[in-house]
């Protein structure tokens, strides 16, 4: 049976894609030239192929394979790069260093499926096909949101995430630290957030009523932790990108720091339910000095040009009979508890921008969040369209189609998901990013798109890689490749599979 078309193979699919005839073997006297500021993507190239191939790709001024930067291939942009395979040699150029990175992970899908394993595999090939690969995603952000707020994920998991992440040329690794149930992130200047906030003694079973399990839940990571996580994406050419939930979504911070609430004499413990707990964060000036100094210990750990502070589903219940809210509302002259909203993340949001950085807030309608948001809208493709009319940066994540905590089928297998819809896989590969009716400038604002997986019902990496895969490669390759056609990428996907059981990725069939 003659070998599927070369792009047939690849996921996501490549721009460009001409099969050649013949192959390219590497052997363990293949050497490899490293161009200058191409380090990083020969010690990646290494780094992924030693576990199953034992090849040292040994550096060498006359090597087989070549790794260069060209500033001048400004076609490629950030991420795009041009891979050439020959009988005798493989050429990867981009005009940055990511770009290169890129390149790597489509050579390790060229390779034999075996060259993912993570153990020695004896007596395979290493062959390339024969190619010319010209390759440039349709959009620069293609993320992936991991809670570990509601369940706790060792920082060895969270590698391992990246990696996945990686191989689909998912760029934005969007970790969410804090919220009602847990707050993962160690801030010097508030130990007890972790030493409180990070313990709940229980967690809701099921999405209503009263029915608990019973057991303690615990976990923070140390900064020592952290940066190296952050590094270790880097590499990869990944951008983490941390977030910490304000003024709602808080009831674990306001466990550690009930002075930081509206009642600020009440004790409070870490919620044990799932869903939008009405305790939120007061507006007193020790508040927002709270806020700041925890996002400057956050941005000393994470140089992400992005820093996401979460901003909806913030109950009005408390500041409408808040005396403190009500004496703030005033001072500021505002019109009352939605407005008071809108300049509590204004504040934090010009003190972002202050220090350099771009502040991503969830949008519920779309049109709530301050000028210099980046605004990540999930309730309704309309609420995308509205924000970047507005003039915002826009990252489309409708829930219907990239929020992977609901089931991916109706069928009576699925385990427990969030209630209300099922996301399947055609429904996360047809998502547009774009909205429908996007004038080309408004287009131009949209981002891109991101998937998200909230863990009220994934406490297990294999649970959370279930309900990742196959729908993060739904994703992967609509951001990267834009529109295909669903035929092209099942088969596409079929092959793929075999790459992720060679990984040992827990996955939906």
């Amino acid at each position: 049976m003659p070998a599927p078309p070369l792009d047939a193979t690849l996921l996501p699919r490549p721009t460009k894609a001409r099969g050649r005839s013949g192959q390219f073997t590497f052997t363990a006297d293949t050497c490899l030239r490293v161009g200058e500021g191409a380090e990083g993507a020969a010690r990646l190239l290494r780094t992924l192929l030693a576990p199953a191939s034992g090849l040292p790709l040994r550096p060498a001024d006359d090597a087989e394979v070549v790794l260069t930067l060209d500033p001048d291939l400004t076609g490629l942009g950030q991420e795009g790069y041009g891979l050439t395979v020959g009988p005798h040699s493989v050429l990867l150029r981009a005009a940055r260093l990511t770009g290169l990175l890129r390149g790597v992970q489509t050579i390790r899908q060229l390779l034999p499926v075996q060259a993912l394993a993570r153990t020695p595999q004896r007596g395979v090939r290493w062959t390339l096909p024969c190619a010319e690969i010209t390759d440039v995603p349709r959009h620069s952000w293609r993320g992936a949101m991991l809670d570990v707020a509601r369940h706790f994920q060792p920082v060895e998991y969270l590698r391992r995430y990246v990696d996945l992440l990686a191989l689909h040329k998912i760029n934005v690794f969007h970790l969410h630290l804090t919220d009602d149930q847990g707050w993962r992130m160690p801030v010097t200047a508030y130990p007890e957030l972790t030493e409180i906030g990070g313990h709940r003694t229980q967690s809701m079973t099921g999405t209503a009523g009263d029915d608990f399990d019973g057991l303690a839940h615990s976990g923070a990571y140390t900064r020592a932790e952290l940066a190296g996580l952050v590094e270790y994406a880097s590499a990869r050419g990944v951008t983490v990108m941390p977030e910490i939930e304000m003024p709602g979504h808080v009831r674990a911070a306001l466990a550690a720091c009930p002075r930081l609430g509206n009642d600020p004499g009440r004790p409070l413990e870490v919620w044990t339910r799932w869903g939008v707990c009405d305790t939120v964060l007061g507006v007193h000036d020790e508040v927002l000095d709270f806020c700041r100094t925890v996002l400057e210990e956050v941005m000393e750990l994470f140089p992400s040009p992005y820093l996401h502070i979460g901003g909806d589903e913030c109950p009005l219940t408390e500041w409408e009979r808040s005396p403190l809210a009500r004496a703030r509302i005033t001072a500021e002259g505002l019109s009352g508890p939605a407005d008071l909203h809108r300049w509590f993340l204004g504040r934090i949001g010009d003190f972002l921008v202050r220090n350099g950085r771009r502040p991503v807030g969830w949008a519920e309608t779309g049109t709530e969040l301050p000028a210099a948001f980046t605004v990540m809208a999930w309730r309704d493709p309309a609420h995308a369209l509205a924000a970047a009319r507005r003039g915002h940066d826009v990252i489309n994540a409708h829930y219907r189609a990239t929020y992977l905590d609901y089931p991916q089928s109706a069928g009576t297998q699925e385990p427990p998901g969030q209630p209300g819809a099922v996301v399947g896989l055609r429904d996360v590969h047809g998502h547009d990013p774009v909205p429908e009716g996007a004038a080309p400038d408004v287009a131009a604002r949209v981002l891109g798109t991101q998937a998200q997986l909230w863990t009220e019902f994934a406490a297990t990496p294999e649970r959370l890689e279930y309900l990742s895969y196959p729908r993060l490669c739904a994703l992967a390759d609509r951001g990267w490749s834009g529109p295909t056609e669903w035929g092209d990428f099942r088969s596409r996907l079929h092959l793929h599979n075999a790459r992720l059981d060679a990984l040992e990725v827990s996955r939906h069939a």
